[in-house]
C-alpha cells in the first residue's frame, strides 16, 4: 500500500496544496514551523480519522476557513482509489471514495493504514494509562474496522452512565429523582457490560499477538537485549478474569454491583474497560519492574520504539504493508539507532519522513527528497 498523491485544501497551514508521491521512501525537509508535519499528519488522518498531534479536529482547518479537505489517491494490490474526507468542526465531517459519498466518515477506516512513529511516542511508557489504551483500541480499529462503532457505543454508554451516577449520588436519598435515576441505571450497566465485555475480550487477544512482537522488537532496537526483556500484559478491573466473552459479560456486571456504594459516592463508572491498562515492564526471570518510573531514558526510548515496530509487524503479518510515518523522530536518537531503526523499516511499501537537517536522515533511508518551505513543497532533482 502507498499514497501516490496527496492533495491539501485548507489544511494547516496549507491552502491548497498537490504533492505527488513515490513508493519507498519520501523524505520531506524543512526548517521548523515550515509544514512538513503537516503533509504525513494529514495521510495519517486518512488512516485513522484523528490526529496522532491534536485530540480534537478544530486545528487542522487553516484559520479563517470553516472547513478542510484531505484526498489521496492510494495504490493497494495495483489498484488505485481516491479517498477524501472533508473536515467540518463542529458538524459531520464527510467522505468520499472515487467521489461516491459514504453514509458515515468512519466507512474510511481500514482502507488506509498507517504506523507512526513521533517524539510523543514517549507518553506510551511515560505518560497515563489513557495514552496506552487508546494505543490498544487504534490498533484494533486498524485491523478491524467494525471495532471504531464497538468503541463509539462504549464511550457513549459510559457517558451516560456517569451523568447517571451524579444524578443517583447527589439526589436526597428516596426521592423521585434518585429512585428514577437508580432504576434507569440497571439499564446502562447492561449495556456498559456487552459493549465492555467485547471490547476488553478484543484487547485481550490483541495483546496476547502483539506480546512475542514487542520482545523480538525490543531486542533488535536496544543494545545487549534478548528479546525475553520486554514484556506486555494486561490488567483490568476485574478482580479474576473470564476467557470467555459471555463470562467477561457477566463478570462485569457482578464486578458493577459489588462497586455500586463506590461508584454512587464518586459519580463515576469505576469498573470496566476504560479504567484498564496496559502492563510494560523490564527484567528477565522473575525479576521484572514496570518500564515507567524505573527504566531509563534510552530504555523508555526502546520500548516505545518496539511497541510502533510490533504494530507494524503486526499488521504486515495480516497480509497489509501499512504506510510508514517517521515523524521528525531520527533528531531524538543517537547515530546507531538511527541507523538500526532505518535498516528495519527500509523495505516498507512506503516510508515517510520528516526531518529539519537532511543530514539527519540515514543513508538506508535515502530515497525521494521534498523540500518544504515558504509554504511550497518541491522535489529535489
Amino acid at each position: 500500500m502507498h499514497v501516490a498523491h496527496l492533495t491539501l485544501h485548507n489544511f494547516r497551514s496549507y491552502a491548497d496544496i498537490d504533492v505527488p508521491l513515490e513508493p519507498g521512501v519520501c523524505a520531506f525537509i524543512g526548517r521548523n514551523g515550515q509544514g512538513k508535519t503537516n503533509l504525513v499528519e494529514a495521510i495519517d488522518y486518512l488512516s485513522r480519522l484523528a490526529s496522532h498531534r491534536v485530540a480534537t479536529d478544530a486545528p487542522l482547518v487553516r484559520a479563517g476557513t470553516d472547513r478542510a479537505i484531505v484526498r489521496a489517491a492510494v495504490v493497494k494490490d495495483g489498484r488505485t482509489a481516491v479517498i477524501e474526507i472533508e473536515l467540518n468542526p463542529g458538524k459531520s465531517n464527510r467522505a468520499r471514495v472515487n467521489k461516491a459519498p459514504l453514509p458515515r466518515a468512519r466507512e474510511l477506516l481500514g482502507l488506509v493504514r498507517t504506523v507512526v512513529f513521533s517524539p510523543d511516542d514517549l507518553t506510551l511508557v511515560k505518560g497515563d494509562p489513557s495514552d496506552r489504551r487508546r494505543f490498544l483500541d487504534d490498533l484494533l480499529v486498524l485491523r478491524t474496522p467494525r471495532l471504531a462503532a464497538v468503541r463509539a457505543d462504549y464511550d457513549r454508554v459510559l457517558r451516560q452512565r456517569n451523568s447517571l451516577l451524579k444524578t443517583a449520588g447527589s439526589g436526597r436519598r428516596g426521592s423521585t429523582s434518585q429512585d428514577s435515576a437508580l432504576s434507569t441505571l440497571v439499564v446502562w450497566d447492561e449495556h456498559l457490560a456487552r459493549t465492555g465485555a467485547e471490547l476488553l475480550d478484543e484487547r485481550l487477544r490483541l495483546v496476547d499477538e502483539l506480546r512475542p512482537y514487542v520482545g523480538k522488537a525490543y531486542e533488535t532496537v536496544a543494545r545487549g537485549a534478548s528479546r525475553d526483556d520486554a514484556e506486555i500484559g494486561y490488567k483490568s478491573s476485574l478482580p479474576e478474569m473470564p476467557s470467555d466473552r459471555a463470562e467477561l459479560e457477566q463478570a462485569l456486571l457482578a464486578e458493577i454491583e459489588r462497586r455500586r456504594k463506590d461508584e454512587l459516592d464518586r459519580g463515576v463508572s469505576l469498573v470496566g474497560p476504560h479504567r484498564d491498562e496496559l502492563v510494560l515492564t523490564l527484567g528477565n526471570g522473575d525479576v521484572r519492574l514496570p518500564v515507567k518510573g524505573y527504566a531509563s531514558h534510552g530504555e523508555s526510548w526502546s520500548f516505545a520504539l518496539a511497541l510502533k515496530l510490533a504494530s507494524y509487524d503486526l499488521l504486515r503479518a495480516d497480509g497489509d504493508d501499512p504506510i510508514l510515518i517517521l515523524d521528525d523522530v531520527f533528531a531524538e536518537l543517537d547515530t546507531d539507532r538511527r541507523r538500526q531503526l532505518a535498516d528495519l523499516v527500509a523495505g516498507a511499501e512506503q516510508v515517510l519522513v520528516t526531518a529539519a537537517v537532511a543530514d539527519d536522515v540515514p543513508a538506508a533511508l535515502a530515497g525521494v527528497r521534498y523540500v518544504v518551505a515558504d509554504g511550497g513543497v518541491s522535489r529535489e532533482s
